[in-house]
């Protein structure tokens, strides 16, 4: 793409290296010129190189597809997880606004206590357990009362082939253990990274302006939160032994359910983890994949 072309959309992605974000990156290329930077280039707990980086992109849209992840370190690091997920996304938002952008941010059903029986959806009342959906919580209050145009897509249980997470754990694991002990009593859907930066790509087409970038009325007006998991749902124990199952490993381990109790962690869980996603389908006419069949789909790819 021409980058001089005024009718190209330009995007900076903050957090390319990341696991949703290595997905978006080439989908976003698909719709404008992309100035990704990782948090080496761009880190959310130091406001003048947030600045830099967003003057010298000038972009249309800011992606934020990076957040402090690490929710048990966070308990003992708390001030940075208050940097870089309240005070970061604050700061995008205060930048953007400043240039007539407009914001992408992703969320975490962390921000919920996990006591209400039904999926939750994007009315209900946050009520965080732990510092990381604290702070998460405080970033996604802090765009919303912006005033800044902005799209917060809430999901849950990320998970991908590359970096820290749940699937790559239980896939060393396997080959490690006889048994894996496994929480059964939280709920959720394991929602793979790459239908997350599919659905991202497909809603920003649908809101851009082709002829005219700098025109975000049709963002403007879809602009809120969304909640955006896979469908279905299971437990941890649940998603583990899928995972094993997958494997087809000559000598498998045991995996056995256990409860939250018998496995304490510095942070708390929310118990119920399962998002209602009736309003993306609604607004966008985006729905995600099943759990299980996105995650037969990820590991095909491995």
């Amino acid at each position: 793409m021409n980058p001089e072309n005024p009718s190209t959309p330009r995007i900076l992605l903050i957090g390319h290296t990341g696991q949703v974000g290595g997905e978006l990156e080439p989908l976003l290329r698909g719709l404008g010129n992309v100035t990704a930077c990782d948090h080496m280039e761009c880190d959310l707990s130091q406001p003048k190189q947030v600045r830099s980086m967003v003057e010298s992109a000038n972009p249309h849209i800011i992606v934020n597809a990076a957040a402090y992840t690490a929710v048990d370190l966070a308990e003992k690091e708390a001030e940075m997880a208050q940097a870089v997920n309240a005070a970061g996304p604050a700061l995008l938002a205060e930048e953007a606004g400043k240039r007539g952008a407009a914001i992408v941010h992703y969320s975490t059903e962390y921000v919920f206590d996990g006591s209400k029986t039904a999926a939750y959806n994007e009315s209900d009342s946050v009520s965080p357990l732990s510092i990381y959906g604290k702070t998460k919580a405080e970033g996604d209050r802090a765009i919303q009362d912006s005033g800044t145009p902005h799209l917060i897509f809430r999901t849950t249980w990320v998970y991908g082939n590359k970096g820290k997470n749940f699937l790559n754990t239980i896939r060393r694991l396997a080959r490690e253990k006889e048994e894996l002990r496994i929480v059964d009593d939280q709920a959720g859907a394991p929602t793979w990274c790459r239908s997350i930066a599919k659905a991202t790509a497909n809603i920003l087409s649908q809101v851009l302006n082709e002829s005219n970038p700098a025109d975000l009325s049709q963002l403007e007006k879809s602009s809120g939160l969304y909640n955006m998991t896979c469908g279905g749902k299971t437990t941890w124990f649940g998603f583990a032994k899928a995972v094993v199952d997958a494997l087809e490993l000559a000598q498998p381990p045991r995996v056995t359910p256990i409860t939250t109790a018998e496995f304490p962690t510095p942070a708390t869980r929310p118990k119920n983890s399962i998002l209602d996603n009736s309003k993306l389908r609604d607004h966008f006419g985006v729905t995600l994949p099943d759990w299980d069949r996105a995650l037969n789909f990820c590991l095909k790819e491995d």
